[in-house]
């Protein structure tokens, strides 16, 4: 058994012998969560953010679902992917049409994949593909080839390998690497397995696949039972070397496996996993490449621009990660923080950074705190981020970093205008009964102006902006938390609406709340009439034609 086990390490570290591989799907899996749909801006400020925090694989989209989807790969491609920049890498299904379109997506990046996949499950294949387990082979020799003849790396996924007969999806996998594939994604496709199931698959991919000492192994999965990060542990203890995760663990359903949650498992246990890579349990060599100051940078980003607030209890990067409520806790941090804090708030860039900008501050301080932010703004953006700032700064006697992102996460996150809010003024109070009147803009440059009755001043508000746009919607979430405290923080407002069954989000934020509101609102019904627009196909739910 010990042989047994020294020779499938030695084949593993063989592939790969430094470190894991993190591939980050945030642009594309995780932008499948309902209401978190990213225009291109917002898309190329999260690489750039990514970059930043040295991610090895990003996963900038799906070209094939929209034009504009094409068009984000492509500006990230172009933009983010030079000689020391990620592998820049797009999702095709398995087809020659969705391939092709993909090649020339990635075409203008240095280090470019295509990620290519079908289904292997029985379920899948009956009800999803309605093929043969031998169509099925066919195709994956057919397409992982089509997808070698455009890039030297090429990705192939087994979609619902969790529930795969697994001696079917070895000699699928084996076709794949002998057609070219040079990863291998097994993904959990539906989050059904358990840590000792994953691992398990892991491990008999090692095992009974000849070729596999030719590929990497991946991992994909999403949390449906919460055990997506606990597989994808397990899954390293038994020969992955790529994990395929998202920013705030964000995804469809119940989301991705989280990346902070996963680097950070590995950096604190670093002794524990370092034998599964063949190193001593002492060495102090990192698994992954992730610069972790940049995690908490890069999460806030994240939930900014996806209108998707992090729990307060989320590991790693919700706001109770370091807080200590109980008194007991309190005293044994006070006298060794090492008490009751296995993790140090600055090693994922967590500091009470409260910058001194004001209202005297000039431009060129505000456009540096903004990159260091990870904001890269054109002189245009920038003057209008400095505008706001000035208006901000008028309002309150310090700014501090997370009032300077909700400036511009809201300013970056503006879809086209459609209507542009003008006015909005209410009356409310004990006595009296809520009332808003709003102007909106129309992108011909006429003006509206409506007046109605609510149960409260949004509800005024929200009934005033539905009758002027005349779009139709049902509002399925509002929230509103605080930016900083104080009496004079800046509130910040993310609603979603669902129209035909699809949730479209907007954010904002204000002093004043009603005022952050009324523009969540008409940023989502702006998101709304442009996504009613287009097509956007779906990579797992869209059939082939």
């Amino acid at each position: 058994m010990n042989q047994l086990i020294f020779s499938l390490v030695g084949t593993i570290m063989a592939k790969d012998p430094s470190r894991v591989l993190i591939f980050d799907t945030t642009l594309r899996d995780g932008e499948q969560s309902p209401g978190a749909s990213l225009n291109l801006e917002e898309k190329l400020a999260i690489a750039q953010q990514l970059a930043r925090l040295n991610v090895d694989v990003i996963e900038a989209g799906f070209p094939f679902s929209s034009s504009g989807d094409f068009n984000a790969v492509h500006r990230i491609a172009d933009t983010i992917g030079t000689e020391d920049g990620p592998v820049i890498c797009g999702l095709a299904r398995a087809a020659e049409k969705d391939i092709k379109t993909c090649a020339e997506a990635v075409a203008p990046a240095i280090h470019r994949r295509i990620h290519t996949f079908i289904a292997t499950s029985d379920i899948h294949l009956k009800h999803k593909l309605r093929k043969q387990r031998s169509d099925v082979l066919k195709i994956v020799n057919d397409m992982v080839a089509y997808a070698r003849s455009f890039v030297d790396d090429v990705e192939f996924s087994c979609e619902d390998a969790g529930r795969s007969d697994p001696d079917f999806m070895y000699e699928v996998i084996q076709t794949a690497i002998e057609a070219g594939a040079t990863t291998i994604n097994v993904p959990d496709t539906v989050g059904y397995t358990t840590p000792a199931e994953f691992g398990d698959l892991i491990s008999g991919i090692n095992l009974n696949v000849p070729n596999i000492d030719k590929a990497i192994i991946s991992v994909h999965g999403h949390n449906d039972l919460g055990l997506a990060v606990a597989n994808f542990l397990e899954a390293i203890k038994n020969g992955a070397r790529q994990l395929e995760c998202t920013i705030n663990g964000i995804g469809e359903r119940a989301g991705n496996a989280s990346l902070e949650e996963l680097v950070m498992a590995m950096h604190v246990r670093r002794s524990y996993f370092n034998p599964f890579l063949g190193r001593t349990a002492d060495s102090t060599q990192p698994l992954t490449n992730i610069c972790t100051k940049e995690i908490y940078k890069t999460s806030r980003l994240v939930s900014n621009l996806t209108g998707m607030t992090v729990q307060p209890n989320k590991a790693i990067v919700g706001a109770n990660a370091f807080a200590h409520e109980s008194g007991i806790h309190q005293d044994g941090v006070l006298k060794n923080r090492l008490t009751y804090e296995i993790i140090d708030a600055r090693t994922i860039g967590l500091a009470d950074n409260r910058i001194s900008l004001g209202k005297l501050s000039g431009r060129s301080a505000v456009r540096a705190r903004l990159e260091e932010l990870g904001y890269t703004l054109n002189q245009e953006d920038l003057n209008d981020a400095f505008s706001r700032f000035k208006e901000l700064a008028d309002r309150k006697r310090e700014i501090t970093d997370r009032d300077l992102e909700a400036i511009i996460s809201e300013q970056v996150q503006q879809p086209e205008a459609f209507y542009t809010l003008k006015l909005v003024q209410v009356s409310c109070g004990s006595t009296l009964r809520p009332t808003a009147t709003v102007t909106l803009q129309l992108a011909d440059g006429t003006e509206l102006t409506k007046a109605s009755i609510g149960t409260g001043p949004v509800d005024a508000v929200y009934q005033a902006l539905n009758h002027l746009a005349q779009v139709p919607n049902e509002l399925v979430e509002f929230s509103v938390k605080s930016v900083t405290e104080g009496i004079d923080a800046m509130g910040e407002v993310t609603i979603r609406l669902r129209h035909q069954n699809v949730l479209y989000s907007g954010h904002a934020a204000d002093t004043d709340i009603v005022v952050a509101a009324a523009q969540a609102f008409v940023n989502a019904l702006n998101r709304l009439v442009a996504g009613s627009k287009s097509i956007t196909l779906h990579p797992q739910k869209t059939e082939i034609l």
